[in-house]
């Protein structure tokens, strides 16, 4: 009981940490990121804000436009000109260099001109092009944006459901398979085109329920997440079979948290919580040094990736909205305390107190590897995303104590 009150009584310091973190990071990104010349982000940035590489990538460009848009929408402190403008001004660069139009793809990477650098077989770029124009609907009521953001999403689903042809050239796998990020992403673009116009939401029905099916075959051996299943939902052999990443399994939990709380369906709730979310969790945590693995084997047998026992940034800010919402909708304490746990390990190892946003890539036991605050897969998106969520959380929760 005493560890209990100990923790309800740290959302107060919970909640002026992370809105102090957010101002600070959204200053990092609006004083350095923007490409003034012709348009969109710079996200490879040094500690200090310093650009050391120019080109721009697709998911980096349409992630920032949604932050500013989400927190201009959401956020009154950030209900500023200049952050709207800098939202549309990116989007602009978007809709202008990072679709092919004769196709629908978005290519992967860009020159700080906006000439094509690279494409990739998958519906993530697109997807992240959804989010942005959508977002940006929400904000302006510009129908250009609700025009663009309907059409990639009708392209992403003939692309997954009926034909992939048109994601460019591959070699068939052995075993057809299932990703976990494909259901996931799905999921969490029928609820960014859900809010921008709920008039939609009954026409993603059919949809929802076939990605809620698609993520449950990724449940396997009783309670385990594996990234990779045969499209039967079997096991696959080796590697690819046993793979986890905790992090992205926990990212899911919340999206599928939000779905069982939305629509009811307590079942639902319980498997988001308990498995994609608690084991998870359990399973990628590293008792010797703390902080979350970025890849584990379901067996314990040595992972592929070499960069296996890594801490990244992202799938602590996961698991920081993953716990706080499963506590916003229990109240059952043992998810606050895994939330403080994760907020402890995050700000005494990635966060930059005085330049602002967090660092990346850290070892095995905490060391910052790269002395960066963006790249080419980091940019802003995962933190202040986080920040938001969790502020509105907290200071929803404090009302209710009557704390605010």
């Amino acid at each position: 009981m005493a560890e209990e009150e100990d923790l309800a009584e740290r959302l107060t310091t919970f909640y002026t940490t992370i809105s102090d973190d957010l101002d600070r990071c959204m200053a990092f990104w609006l004083k350095h990121s923007h490409d003034d010349v012709n348009g969109g982000f710079f996200t490879c940035l040094e500690a200090d804000g310093r650009v050391y590489d120019e080109r721009k990538f697709c998911w980096l460009q349409c992630r920032q436009v949604w932050t500013y848009a989400r927190l201009y929408q959401e956020m009154p402190r950030f209900q500023l000109p200049h952050i709207l403008e800098a939202a549309r001004k990116g989007a602009d660069f978007v809709m202008k260099y990072v679709k092919e139009p004769n196709t629908s793809k978005c290519f992967l990477s860009l020159t700080r001109e906006g000439q094509p650098i690279k494409s990739q077989r998958t519906i993530f770029s697109e997807s992240f092009y959804v989010m942005a124009m959508a977002e940006m609907y929400r904000v302006t009521k510009d129908d250009v944006y609700k025009k663009e953001a309907m059409a990639m999403m009708k392209q992403i689903v003939q692309w997954v459901k009926v034909d992939g042809s048109g994601l460019g050239p591959r070699l068939p796998p052995p075993v057809p398979t299932s990703s976990l990020a494909v259901p996931m992403i799905l999921l969490m673009l029928i609820d960014e085109l859900t809010i921008m116009d709920p008039q939609h939401s009954a026409g993603y029905n059919d949809l929802a329920e076939w990605c809620l099916q698609d993520v449950l075959k990724h449940v396997q051996r009783g309670g385990v997440v594996l990234e990779n299943v045969s499209e039967d939902g079997e096991e696959l052999p080796g590697s690819v079979g046993r793979l986890m990443n905790p992090g992205h399994a926990i990212e899911t939990g919340w999206v599928l948290l939000e779905q069982a709380v939305n629509k009811n369906k307590p079942e639902l709730k319980q498997v988001a919580l308990e498995t994609f979310i608690m084991e998870s969790f359990n399973r990628g945590w590293d008792d010797d040094y703390g902080g979350l693995f970025y890849f584990i084997d379901a067996d314990d047998r040595p992972p592929v990736q070499l960069e296996w026992d890594m801490k990244l940034w992202w799938p602590h800010c996961e698991s920081m909205v993953a716990f706080l919402m499963a506590y916003k909708h229990t109240g059952e304490h043992k998810y606050l305390k895994q939330f403080a746990k994760v907020f402890d390990y995050s700000y005494s190892h990635f966060v930059d107190f005085k330049q602002g946003e967090w660092f990346g890539y850290l070892s095995r036991e905490g060391n910052v590897k790269i002395n960066a605050k963006g790249g080419e897969w980091k940019g802003c998106f995962h933190v202040p995303r986080t920040l938001m969520l969790c502020e509105q959380m907290l200071k929803e929760l404090l009302q209710k104590q009557g704390q605010t």
